[in-house]
């Protein structure tokens, strides 16, 4: 039902609706946007702690790898290297929070699972690298969820504010004006109603007399 400025009391119960429902919308877009902006300065929180851990297991990572190009020679790592299988494992699932969907990926993480090359020809520099390069897969993934997360929350917090801003800002204060106004006019009628009544029966009263 569309709202209307004629003044009658329709248009009034359904303009104080109308302005009830959206100071609650208003209500809950702000609530929604409070709580992924939390949600986002905790997953930033969680991101920061996870960038210095990919920057220090991939210097320690490419120090062993550089070791074991030094002592083994390039060649032979990279021959060694062929062994290793790609990443298949990884698998992405979403949930809601607040009505946004957002990714959590899962993948086989490294258990100090056999290497996939032989020991043979090989040394302790090699296989420092092959461990700790896994441990830097693991990190990248997490990373890539929660950098995925953010975004999206960001975006959704980007949507809720302009909302909630436009029901502030020009919704509630039109619907404000619009309640006050039919009301008035529906005042200022009962009151001329009244007047008029009023005159009506002292006239009759003095036709009587």
């Amino acid at each position: 039902m569309e709202l209307s400025e004629y003044p009658t009391k329709g248009n009034l119960i359904l303009a104080k609706n109308t302005l009830n429902l959206s100071r609650v919308g208003y209500d809950l877009l702000d609530k929604k946007r409070n709580v992924l902006i939390k949600e986002i300065m905790e997953l930033n929180s969680q991101a920061a702690e996870i960038q210095e851990s990919i920057g220090r297991v991939f210097r320690e990572a490419y120090a062993a790898l550089q070791d074991a190009n030094v002592e083994m020679g390039i060649s032979a790592v990279e021959r060694f290297s062929l062994g290793v299988p790609y990443e298949e494992s990884v698998q992405i699932r979403f949930r809601g929070v607040m009505g946004v969907e957002i990714p959590h990926v899962t993948l086989a993480p490294y258990d100090g699972s056999p290497f996939h090359y032989a020991f043979s020809n090989t040394n302790y520099s090699l296989d420092q690298a092959y461990i700790n390069f896994n441990k830097v897969r693991d990190l990248v993934v997490e990373m890539a969820e929660v950098e995925n997360t953010v975004y999206r929350l960001a975006v959704n917090v980007k949507k809720a504010q302009k909302r909630a801003n436009a029901l502030a800002g020009i919704m509630i204060p039109r619907l404000t004006d619009l309640v006050e106004n039919i009301q008035n006019t529906l005042e200022e009628k009962e009151r001329e109603e009244f007047a008029r009544l009023h005159v009506t029966k002292e006239s009759k009263i003095k036709n009587k007399i």
